[in-house]
């Protein structure tokens, strides 16, 4: 037997409900119904018992008055007694139809049969019979007779009620079993209703939060197939479709990135390139107006040279053609480096710095660690006022190192706290007039910790400005995979191929 499958969510769960609901009302039906029936029963056996103690009582009582009459007439000779007689013979004829039409016992009806023709007899002797006459002398000890017939029609009667009564107590415990029954039955038919309905329906919402999930995640890789009724099917293949969607433009984006940064650093270099021949005096000397303006231009190339890199990074990074080039060096010199690199800024920005760092030789990647140290220094210097400080330490924490890296700046507002780390986020412009950045440095920054299996932090209370805190193991190895961000496209392999060339 094969299920047609729903047409819709809303179909699928009314099935599911009928499934649910159709053994409980089967169920309530059937208990309704054996509950019906033994309250009838018990009703008819309790109105037929009451009836038939309260006739064979009567019974009794006319048979009393009967004799009781005899007796007076017998005495007394008077017409009167003869026609009470009379009245209560009729009323015991009539108590004895009734107390017959209630009775099913043979033999009780036997001895109520037996008591009819006794009392008609007794009734046309005593109305034949003159008062005082022999006749009496039979008739009382039959009406006595009559008595005692009663009495065995009466507990004849009572074994028929218990009898009644032991049928009913059957027919109840029967009944209680039949329910026992059916709910043992009802109970695995209900769950299985239960987790036929939880698997018809949780199985593709789990599919489609799946799916949800990754594409939050930026994983594209995954096609989004979701089985089960028609509207839900519909919103897997809306979702397939903007999985597909973000993949392209994921692609386009990351293209666009390695273009435009390819494009821009040959005429960057050309730039470079020109003012270091200023500087070296190839089209003469320069005074000292001419090496402050040329110094500017180098600095500012250098800047957008990190940009570019930053670019490069981002996007190599973000279609994960780029691993961990694992090495062994000591921190100081890759500190001093980045320091002389950023030292004209530093200079021009008339900075003081804080330098702190202990000689901890590491195994990590020392070109990602470097573009790490310069991203936050570049940060740093960025939104330092002129004469601030600038706070660089480095020390052993365990099997790893701390690296904090602080500014007297105005610090990071509040609802730029939660978004710094995201790629392409500018937040509040630098005051100073300096160039807004593009938003991937400390995307980047992070990025590359987590590839080092480290964790970067914001730390409140130490400095006045920001303060970012790292937390790196001072080992690691090639095998270290970044952990997963939120928004990361994935790109085909040979788009991270294509990268590398341009990067190169």
């Amino acid at each position: 037997m094969s299920w047609a499958r729903p047409k819709s969510l809303s179909s699928l769960m009314l099935l599911g409900l009928a499934l649910i609901a159709a053994p409980l009302v089967v169920a309530i039906l059937n208990a309704g119904l054996q509950i019906r029936r033994l309250a009838d029963t018990s009703q008819e056996l309790v109105l037929g018992s009451v009836q038939a103690t309260r006739l064979s009582q009567d019974l009794f009582a006319q048979i009393a008055t009967l004799e009781r009459t005899a007796r007076l007439y017998q005495v007394l000779g008077d017409t009167r007694y003869l026609e009470l007689y009379g009245e209560n013979d009729t009323r015991l004829t009539r108590a004895r139809s009734e107390l017959a039409a209630h009775l099913t016992a043979p033999q009780a009806l036997a001895n109520l049969h037996e008591l009819g023709a006794l009392q008609q007899e007794v009734s046309r002797d005593i109305a034949a019979a003159p008062p005082g006459s022999d006749t009496f002398a039979t008739v009382l000890p039959r009406i006595e007779r009559m008595g005692e017939l009663a009495a065995r029609t009466a507990e004849r009667g009572n074994a028929q009620i218990d009898a009644d009564l032991s049928a009913l107590q059957s027919q109840t415990a029967q009944a209680r079993r039949r329910l026992v029954w059916q709910s043992a039955l009802l109970v695995p038919l209900t769950i299985v209703a239960i987790l036929a309905l939880t698997f018809g329906i949780g199985r593709p919402l789990r599919q489609i939060d799946r799916a949800i999930s990754e594409l939050g995640r930026g994983t594209f890789s995954n096609p989004v197939v979701v089985s089960g009724p028609t509207d839900l099917g519909r919103l897997g293949r809306q979702l397939e479709w903007l999985r597909q969607r973000l993949a392209d433009l994921a692609q386009e984006r990351n293209r666009f990135l390695r273009h435009m940064s390819h494009e821009l650093k040959t005429p960057l270099a050309n730039i470079r390139e020109g003012t270091e021949l200023l500087m070296d005096g190839a089209v003469g000397e320069l005074d000292s107006g001419q090496r402050e303006v040329t110094a500017i231009l180098r600095d500012n190339g250098i800047r957008l040279q990190r940009l570019i890199e930053n670019l490069l990074s981002f996007s190599a990074w973000q279609s994960q053609a780029a691993g961990l080039e694992v090495s062994e060096f000591r921190i100081r010199p890759l500190v001093k480096q980045v320091l002389e690199n950023q030292q004209l800024t530093l200079l021009s920005q008339r900075v003081r710095l804080d330098v702190q760092v202990d000689d901890l030789m590491l195994q990590a990647d020392r070109g990602k660690l470097r573009l790490i140290l310069e991203n936050l220094l570049s940060n740093a210097i960025k939104y330092s006022p002129k004469g601030g400080t600038i706070c660089l330490h480095a020390k052993a924490s365990g099997s790893g190192f701390t690296l904090d890296v602080a500014d007297t700046g105005p610090g990071i507002q509040p609802e730029d706290r939660a978004r710094i780390f995201e790629a392409f986020y500018t937040g509040k412009a630098p005051t100073g007039g300096m160039v807004k950045g593009t938003g991937i440095g400390l995307s980047v920054v992070q990025e590359f910790v987590l590839a080092h299996g480290g964790s970067i932090e914001l730390v409140d209370g130490i400095y006045a400005g920001a303060h970012f805190r790292i937390r790196m193991p001072s080992r690691v190895t090639d095998t270290v995979a970044p952990a997963p961000m939120p928004l990361r496209d994935r790109v085909e392999d040979n788009a991270g191929t294509e990268e590398k060339a341009h990067a190169a």
